[in-house]
């Protein structure tokens, strides 16, 4: 009765409305049950921090671009542990109901044990421990030659974020409805710029909520079309020349206008798997690192070998007359104190050469990072990565190496032929900055002109650099000094000259990214609470010692033991990751070091990379025997395609927010920097990860293991050979 009353009613004149008024009720209550059979089961509100329970093995092909088999899901399991009197039993707290599984791949279940689940937060807790705050720009920032860099590295809201930084709150990014603020909306790959063209801002963008990747984009890829194809290194290779030699390379760091969107190509003659470590420190395959001027360079120089495919480098051999081994004995015999692996822990190579310096000094535990200068063609900063060694790559100009201040024991400068006297001495100001107080500087030269080494003589001497050794080696035929460093203000003070003058009490030190390089001294630290007022403990000691200007070592000891945990039940074990064709790490967003103070009994180097608006921890790294370097990952990496065997990104694009115009592009620096067959180890929030798989999938990568707990996850990727 109600019905047809109902219905004889809509048929009156004023029935539209009754109609319409049925059709939103029906409506509403249909979304209402469709919504509570399809929620998710990420929705839960808590953060979890720790995938340390993570333990089963993973069963995964090594070859590059072989597909996994055999993984299954691991039904929790109930853990005992006994230690003394007490015996912990406790099941783990992974329920199926709290799995995830991202886009159909493979969900790993943990293990749980509670004694690996630090809750420590860490962002949290970043640079709390009595060091400034990183500001690695601010200086540099009015003194930018363009705005282009601006636009690229901070499209508004970065005071907010610096704001959110510097009160140790970064892991607070995400807003009640887990969204994140971008100002730009990501397009299809395959346009050249967006559509703001790349103009400069103009006022306040306005901003929108949404995810960090755009979930409806579909991404075709091509590969990229540059004079230095397979070689490519975005802010380094000049891309918008007349074609002339000259203006192939930048003389400073010079980003393009829009992240590039395409894919690096492999090499013409092919690629094929970087030969292992240790063997690698003998020969590397041709063809993975053949450039143009390589083979002119081979035939002038006798310590590398072309032998069929391979390019070989005899034991021994080295650019300095007598080997490598002589030349180290002679250093130690010059300066007894240096006490290579002890004393000296992490050096700076100047240049990239044959990297036989730094090569030798591994095996004294000496970790050498070279610095390929990018104001010639032949650098071999490619080969020396190739070949298992830490390199960066970066021009030497006018600018702040991204480094902090006193952090290396030493510095080597072997026949670098830098007129370190040049433009007001402002590279040899730029050595004492990054060199610790105390430590050594090793210029060797084969040939000395009087002039320069008047000016040099001077220069040294305005500083008040010691010089502890003097001496042309008949054998070598390479005359060395060796100067040091004053450890106290007090000789500045005895000074006839003041000049170079004490740089101001604003001038930060550690300012590095994108800062002018400064005429002055920085003043050394005297207060006991002060970094860089003691040297460091001895080697290996000197990992696990904290010193006394860290306020509150607490946090630093939870660190490492996190990453321990995790390491070891996790990433060794849990990942079906083959660790013996992993050498080179690039650690993307580090912290204390403790990801790369994990791994220190494995037979691999980390790259510690200190995003440029996080807090700064970098000195903590160094103070630690690692190295690290300051970046913007706004920005291409300082390095050459196929760098490194694993990549690791904890909260990195979380950390992000709307900083970058592309978010996307930071995928495509991934994929260049990764070797095929090499992998990436990705945590972070679910909604970040859900369509960063996408990613990665039309990328050709295949997707090892996807793990989340409610919105937090892991993802385990492994680059192939695929090019578009």
């Amino acid at each position: 009765m109600a019905l047809a009353r109902f219905g004889r009613q809509a048929k009156r004149p004023y029935g539209v409305c009754v109609k319409m008024t049925a059709v939103a009720v029906l409506g509403m209550c249909f979304i209402f049950v469709w919504s509570m059979f399809s929620a998710s089961p990420s929705a839960v509100t808590s953060q979890r921090s720790s995938f340390g329970d993570i333990n089963e093995p993973v069963p995964g092909s090594t070859g590059v671009g072989s597909s996994r088999t055999g993984l299954k899901k691991n039904e929790p399991e109930k853990t005992e542990l006994s230690g003394g009197r007490n015996k912990v039993k406790f099941e783990s707290d992974l329920e199926e109901k709290d799995e995830k599984k991202l886009d159909g791949s493979v969900t790993l279940a943990a293990n749980g044990n509670n004694s690996t689940n630090i809750d420590k937060k860490e962002e949290a807790n970043e640079g709390k421990e009595g060091i400034d705050k990183q500001n690695h720009g601010s200086e540099g920032s009015e003194n930018k030659e363009s705005e282009k860099e601006k636009e690229e590295g901070e499209v508004g809201g970065d005071d907010k974020e610096e704001a959110v930084d510097r009160e140790g709150e970064a892991n607070e990014d995400v807003d009640a409805d887990g969204d994140w603020a971008v100002t730009v909306e990501e397009e299809p790959v395959g346009k050249v710029e967006e559509e703001s063209g790349g103009s400069k801002s103009t006022g306040k963008k306005k901003k929108r909520n949404g995810p960090l990747f755009d979930l409806k984009a579909q991404y075709t890829w091509k590969l990229c079309s540059t004079r230095s194809k397979h070689n490519y290194i975005p802010c380094i290779d000049n891309e918008s020349g007349t074609g002339r030699l000259q203006s192939y390379r930048h003389r400073e760091r010079s980003c393009p206008r829009t992240p590039p969107m395409c894919l690096i190509p492999l090499p013409a003659k092919g690629y094929s798997s970087p030969v292992p470590w240790p063997e690698s420190k003998l020969k590397v395959l041709y063809k993975n690192v053949a450039h143009p001027k390589l083979a002119a360079f081979i035939k002038t120089h006798s310590w590398v070998v072309e032998s069929g495919e391979y390019l070989m480098f005899p034991q021994n051999q080295s650019e300095f007359k007598g080997g490598v081994f002589h030349y180290l004995e002679s250093l130690e015999e010059m300066v007894p104190d240096i006490e290579w692996g002890k004393n000296i822990r992490v050096v700076l190579d100047i240049g990239c050469t044959d990297v036989s310096f730094g090569a030798f000094l591994l095996d004294k535990e000496v970790l050498t990072l070279s610095l390929g200068l990018k104001d010639d063609l032949v650098d071999l900063a490619q080969v020396a990565l190739e070949r298992g060694f830490p390199a960066v790559v970066s021009p030497f100009g006018t600018r702040r190496l991204p480094f902090p201040s006193g952090v290396f024991d030493a510095i080597h400068c072997g026949g670098c032929n830098i007129a370190w006297h040049s433009n007001g001495g402002k590279l040899l100001l730029e050595m004492n900055r990054i060199l610790r107080p105390g430590g050594y500087f090793i210029l060797s030269s084969k040939h000395d002109n009087i002039e320069d080494e008047e000016e040099m003589t001077s220069l040294t001497a305005s500083i008040c650099w010691n010089v502890l050794a003097h001496k042309t080696d008949e054998i070598s035929e390479v005359g060395v000094k060796i100067y040091q460093k004053p450890e106290s203000n007090d000789i500045y003070e005895l000074r006839r000259k003041k000049n170079p003058p004490i740089c101001k009490e604003d001038e930060k030190p550690d300012a590095a990214w994108y800062v002018p390089m400064k005429t002055c001294l920085h003043t050394i630290p005297a207060a006991i609470e002060e970094r860089g007022t003691e040297w460091p403990e001895e080697w290996p000691k000197r990992l696990d010692t904290f010193p006394d200007w860290l306020e509150n070592r607490d946090k630093l000891i939870a660190d490492s033991e996190h990453w321990k945990a995790i390491v070891s039940k996790s990433y060794l074990t849990g990942m079906g990751i083959d660790w013996s064709n992993v050498h080179n790490i690039l650690d993307m967003k580090s912290i204390y070091g403790g990801f790369a103070a994990a791994l220190s009994d494995q037979k691999v180097w980390v790259m510690n990379v200190v995003p440029v608006h996080a807090p700064d921890t970098l000195p903590i790294i160094y103070e630690r025997g690692l190295v690290g370097i300051y970046h913007d990952w706004c920005e291409s990496f300082g390095t050459y395609p196929r760098s490194y065997d694993l990549l690791h990104a904890d909260h990195m694009f979380s950390r992000l927010k709307n900083r970058c115009k592309q978010p996307v592009a930071i995928v495509v620096e991934m994929d260049r920097i990764l070797r095929p067959g090499g992998w990436a180890i990705i945590r972070d929030k679910v909604e970040i990860l859900d369509p960063l798989e996408g990613i990665l999938r039309s990328m050709h990568w295949e997707i090892r293991m996807t793990f989340a707990q409610d919105k937090e996850g892991i993802m385990c990727a492994q680059k192939t050979l695929w090019r578009p």
